[in-house]
C-alpha cells in the first residue's frame, strides 16, 4: 500500500486529497489514466498514471487484507476504511525516515516534484496545467524557475561562444 501511495503520487501529481478520495472504479488500468474526482474548484479530470503506479497498485489490490470492491476506496487503512490525508502524511514521512532521507518532505513535494520532472523534460506548461488541476496558468508558472536553470545548462554546453 504505502508503495501504491508513493508511485501514485509521484506518477501523476495528485493532491493527497484526491488520493485518499480514489476509488477502484477510478483507475482505468488500460487506459493507464485515472478519474480524479472534484478536486480543488470541483472539477473533475483525467490524468496518467505511470506504469510503476499501476503496478503498485495492483500489487496493493492483490493484497488487500479485506475484500476490495470497484466502488470502494483505492487506498485504505488494515480494515478497509479510507485513510485520512494525515495518515498519509505520516506514512510518507516514517517510510522517508526509515531509508534515511529528509522527513520534512511532505505528500505535497511529491506533488511538486512530478511538476518539475514533467516540465524539466520538456512538458509544455499548459499539459501541466491541466494535470494538476490548477485553474490558472500562473499558478502552474511556479515551476519554470527549474526550466529555466535547465536552459541554461543546456545552453552552456551547447553554445560554442560561452
Amino acid at each position: 500500500r504505502d508503495r501504491a501511495i508513493f508511485e501514485t503520487l509521484y506518477s501523476s501529481g495528485l493532491r493527497v486529497g484526491e488520493l485518499v478520495g480514489l476509488n477502484w472504479r477510478d483507475i482505468d488500468e488500460e487506459l493507464g489514466m485515472v478519474m480524479v474526482r472534484a478536486g480543488k474548484g470541483n472539477k473533475d479530470r483525467l490524468v496518467p498514471l505511470g506504469e510503476p503506479a499501476l503496478d503498485a497498485l495492483r500489487a496493493w489490490r492483490r493484497a488487500m487484507p479485506v475484500a476490495w470492491e470497484p466502488d470502494g476506496p483505492a487506498i485504505t487503512n488494515l480494515r478497509g476504511g479510507r485513510l485520512t490525508t494525515r495518515s498519509v502524511e505520516t506514512i510518507v514521512q516514517r517510510r522517508l525516515a526509515a531509508v534515511g532521507l529528509n522527513a520534512g518532505i511532505t505528500p505535497h513535494g511529491l506533488r511538486h516534484c512530478f511538476a518539475t520532472h514533467m516540465l524539466g523534460n520538456g512538458a509544455d506548461l499548459r499539459s501541466i496545467q491541466e494535470m494538476l488541476g490548477h485553474a490558472s496558468l500562473a499558478t502552474t508558472q511556479r515551476y519554470t524557475h527549474v526550466s529555466v536553470n535547465h536552459l541554461k545548462e543546456v545552453y552552456r554546453r551547447a553554445f560554442p561562444r560561452v
